[in-house]
């Protein structure tokens, strides 16, 4: 296994600032990230945070890491169990039926499957054990009710994450209805079941886990006591990830996580995309319209801790931009042979790949910058446009290391003609062939007007035609 690998800087939500990325074994990085509650399809922003982590996961096994990639599925909660008893099914009928469209989303995003996925109701045994240990610890104390409650006051690295201090958080905190509580601040471990509800056995009753227990079981199951790094999105920083250090370190007495990655939100007009606000979009509603790739390209485009606004300009701004990436590919085609991993030291004909691998590279060690390394894309695209005409064998080859580079973003990966001519619309294929068929014949029998009037019917289509020495090709607009 390598161990003298490039140094990667990370920023941690803990530390507030970028440190260097030492895992805890050498050449080896695990990682896990909340993943889906599965009870609706999932929105834009479930997509950026499936992209994110999906770049850091490329990147990482890219710089030479072996990575065991962990995204856990939270099969059971108040809304899954709420929707289930909407819809009159089983909520194992309906989480599997939207894990299956969560696949089908991220594989159509291009994102990589998790190494492990596990499964909330899967680790109920874990979980309980868990809760034990941290009751026996004085961590955590059962209610009259049959609730087992977390109790923050006894840990007291409690708010070392968010900033916040427990006292603070104490004086701030409403006085709670539930005098189960010792502390309003107090967090439920394990639920005591209803009639109508789900449940398992427990040495507290029939009930079901908390939401915050179940990260903390099945990553430590998966992952071991201590792991690297732990993602998600930043609305779960406070009090989800919290509380997971104060379960997972209450437990243990070793150190969680070594660093926090989350990404930031994506907004709508100014404010945070939410259910409770209805602004989301799902990524189907978005596919109807949009190549994945314009989609995942417009969250690659900026940084994964900023803000995203999202809007359908913003969508059509990112399709021209790949779109501009695809016809260079498809004007000088990629040489056969893939350029080799991160920066090689290169000399000669090979220079020029060097240079803008480094800076690729450069931009993807510091916090995996993925603005920045898109920006030395367009400046290889234009080397590559330069180049084209007088050097094509140089050109070839920038254009396999602008297809490799783009694939550690999980982009530029469709074939160009493919992508160019991909349905935007209900427009027919075959209905296009046939009208550049008909110019065709109409060029060659001098019927100038006629040929001008397919041209037009064809760009009222919304369809560009490009004439070269080799005949005629198409894109969408």
């Amino acid at each position: 296994m390598q161990t003298d690998l490039p140094q990667l800087v990370l920023y941690n939500s803990e530390t507030r600032q970028k440190s260097p990325f030492v895992p805890r074994v050498a050449g080896r990085a695990g990682l896990y990230v909340c993943g889906m509650t599965v009870y609706d399809y999932c929105h834009v922003g479930h997509a950026r945070v499936m992209v994110a982590f999906d770049v850091l996961v490329r990147q990482l096994r890219r710089l030479g890491y072996q990575v065991d990639y962990v995204r856990n599925i939270t099969d059971v909660d108040d809304k899954i169990i709420r929707r289930a008893q909407e819809n009159g099914e089983t909520i194992g009928v309906l989480t599997q039926r939207f894990i299956d469209a969560m696949h089908e989303d991220g594989d159509q995003l291009g994102c990589l499957r998790p190494d492990q996925e596990p499964r909330a109701t899967a680790y109920i045994p874990q979980m309980l054990d868990m809760i034990g240990t941290l009751t026996s610890r004085g961590h955590a104390y059962a209610a009259a009710s049959g609730d087992v409650y977390y109790a923050v006051d006894s840990f007291a690295g409690y708010g070392r994450l968010s900033g916040r201090k427990l006292a603070d958080m104490q004086a701030g905190a409403r006085v709670e209805v539930d005098q189960d509580k010792r502390n309003p601040l107090d967090f439920v471990l394990w639920k005591a079941a209803k009639s109508d509800e789900p449940h398992w056995a427990s040495p507290w009753g029939n009930g079901r886990p908390g939401w915050h227990i179940e990260c903390s079981a099945m990553a430590t199951c998966c992952l071991g006591n201590g792991f690297d790094i732990h993602g998600g999105g930043g609305d779960l920083l406070f009090p989800h990830h919290e509380n997971e250090i104060a379960q997972s370190e209450g437990a243990t007495g070793e150190r969680y996580v070594n660093t926090w990655m989350h990404v930031g939100f994506v907004n709508i007009d100014g404010e945070k995309m939410s259910k409770s606000l209805d602004n989301f979009f799902t990524i189907r509603e978005v596919l109807q319209q949009f190549n994945p790739e314009v989609l995942r390209y417009l969250i690659v485009a900026s940084h994964y801790r900023s803000p995203l606004n999202y809007s359908h300009t913003a969508l059509r701004d990112a399709k021209r931009a790949l779109d501009r990436f695809y016809q260079t590919l498809k004007l000088v085609p990629a040489a056969a042979q893939p350029v080799a991993g991160i920066a090689q030291p290169v000399t000669g004909a090979d220079e020029l790949i060097a240079t803008y691998q480094q800076r690729f590279d450069q931009a993807i060690l510091d916090d995996i910058n993925t603005p920045e390394a898109i920006a030395v894309l367009f400046e290889l695209t234009r080397e590559i446009n330069r180049l084209q005409a007088n050097q094509p064998q140089q050109a070839a080859a920038l254009s396999r290391l602008l297809v490799t580079l783009g694939q550690g973003l999980g982009l530029l990966q469709q074939e160009p003609a493919q992508y160019l001519q991909g349905a935007a619309d209900d427009t027919d294929d075959a209905r296009i062939t046939q009208l550049i068929a008909q110019r065709q014949q109409a060029k060659l029998d001098r019927n100038w007007a006629e040929a001008d009037r397919v041209r037009q019917q064809l760009t009222d289509m919304a369809i560009i035609l490009e004439d070269s020495k080799d005949g005629t090709s198409w894109r969408r607009a």
